[in-house]
């Protein structure tokens, strides 16, 4: 079964609240209108991600995931110190399976020191049997390559890489594909406008598809990025709605297919990548 392994459910204003120092304002992207549109193409499995703009209140997340009844999972956001184990233990039943780290677009703007911020979420992750997912610049993960590949649980990083300026051949993109060598080391093969100059990119960029799947082909995920974030430079403060990027969900898949070099590629991306991931049943 066909997986989706990176959207965002994003709720009514009035009932989820979004911080006042947000960047901006979450329009609603709701599970039903979600599984509406990918059951056109046959994806009816869902990795939900905890948006930066809930902070660690993660109960839309796994409200989703109770609506999905065995057919998602959830990579959610907490304060390792505070974690307790008992919803923890609620949090693995209900389907949660990785701890994100955001160092993107933090809350508040400002990143924290990345060393002490992963070891204490993957101490926490290794605990629940969970991966960590990060999303950071490209330079933040490569001043981070030691710590990454020391990790004591298998790391997602998110959007292939974000390695927008720079090719596979060169010296940076060829510490990533170093990291993507680790066997614990897993990308996310999702919002390829992230990483070009055009902001509705729906195609992801040739060479470096093809390097990222010569180096870690078992451990690639396809994630839609559904609803689409607005770009950074649209961000503009928490007064403004700003709307999704205008992308079409079909499209968004069919170009991602369409990059690929086979149907078997296709399948174990979509299918059998995310079963190993996330813990979803597998045949075959």
């Amino acid at each position: 079964m066909r997986c989706d392994s990176h959207v965002h459910i994003v709720g009514d204003l009035a009932r989820y609240q979004q911080p006042a120092d947000r960047r901006y304002t979450a329009g609603v992207a709701d599970l039903v209108t979600l599984r509406r549109l990918a059951a056109r193409r046959g994806i009816a499995r869902f990795v939900i991600v905890q948006p930066s703009f809930y902070l660690a209140d993660n109960s839309l997340l796994l409200e989703s995931l109770d609506a999905l009844e065995g057919q998602g999972r959830g990579v959610v956001t907490i304060d390792p110190a505070k974690a307790d184990p008992g919803r923890m233990a609620d949090y693995h039943a209900r389907g949660v399976r990785g701890l994100r780290i955001n160092l993107y677009s933090p809350a508040g703007g400002k990143a924290p020191p990345f060393a002490p911020v992963f070891d204490t979420t993957a101490a926490r992750a290794l605990r629940q049997g969970w991966h960590v997912e990060v999303i950071a610049p490209l330079a933040t993960l490569l001043a981070a390559s030691e710590v990454l590949a020391g990790s004591p649980v298998p790391v997602v990083i998110d959007h292939f890489g974000l390695f927008a300026g720079f090719t596979p051949n060169s010296e940076t993109g060829k510490g990533l594909l170093a990291l993507l060598g680790l066997p614990h080391v897993w990308i996310k093969l999702s919002a390829p406008y992230r990483c070009s100059a055009d902001a509705t990119a729906t195609k992801p960029d040739p060479a470096w598809l093809a390097a990222i799947l010569a180096a870690a082909a078992a451990r690639c995920v396809w994630g839609s990025d559904w609803p689409y974030t607005p770009r950074h430079e649209d961000q503009t403060g928490n007064a403004t709605a700003v709307p999704y990027r205008d992308l079409n969900y079909e499209e968004v898949v069919d170009g991602f297919l369409a990059a690929l070099p086979s149907t078997a590629t296709a399948d174990m991306i979509l299918d059998r990548n995310p079963a190993a991931l996330y813990g979803f049943p597998h045949k075959g």
